[in-house]
C-alpha cells in the first residue's frame, strides 16, 4: 500500500517525538511517497528550530542522518495541479504539494497537521489513520 507522508510526520520520527513509534507502526510495510519538496521543508523546519534555539546543529545533523535512512520515494508533482489546489483550498503551495501527490497516486495522506487533514478529506483524499 502506498502512503503519502508529509513533513510533520518525518520531523516527528527523526527528532524522536513521543509518537514516533506509532507513526512507524502506521507505515510498516507501506510504500512511502512524498513530493521532492520534502527535502526543502525539512531544512526549513530545522532552520526555524535553530532560530528558536530548540535544536543544535549537531542534533539536526544526526536527525538528517536518520531521515536519509527512511525509504521514501520522492516524486515530482505538477505545478499546475498544485496551484489549483492552493487556490481552491486557500493554502500554501508547500501543503498543496502533498495533496497533489495524494491525488496523483490515489493514496492516503499521513500527517500530524489537523488543518491539512481536514482540507484533504474535504476534497476526497483518503487519510491514513494513526492513534497517538
Amino acid at each position: 500500500m502506498k502512503v503519502i507522508v508529509d513533513t510533520s510526520v518525518v520531523i516527528a520520527v527523526i527528532v524522536n517525538e513521543p509518537h514516533k513509534l506509532q507513526l512507524i507502526e502506521a507505515t510498516k510495510g507501506a510504500e512511502l511517497i512524498a513530493p521532492a519538496s520534502l527535502h526543502w521543508e525539512i531544512g526549513n523546519a530545522f532552520s526555524a528550530m535553530f532560530k528558536r534555539k530548540r535544536i543544535t546543529l549537531e542534533t539536526a545533523q544526526a536527525a538528517i542522518a536518520e531521515y536519509k535512512k527512511i525509504p521514501i520515494q520522492f516524486v515530482e508533482v505538477k505545478l499546475e495541479t498544485t496551484l489549483e489546489l492552493a487556490k481552491q483550498l486557500n493554502i500554501y503551495a508547500y501543503d498543496a504539494y502533498f495533496l497533489s501527490c495524494a491525488k496523483r497516486f490515489n493514496a492516503p495522506l499521513l500527517s500530524l497537521d489537523k488543518s491539512l487533514l481536514e482540507k484533504a478529506e474535504n476534497i476526497g483524499i483518503k487519510l491514513k489513520e494513526v492513534t497517538l
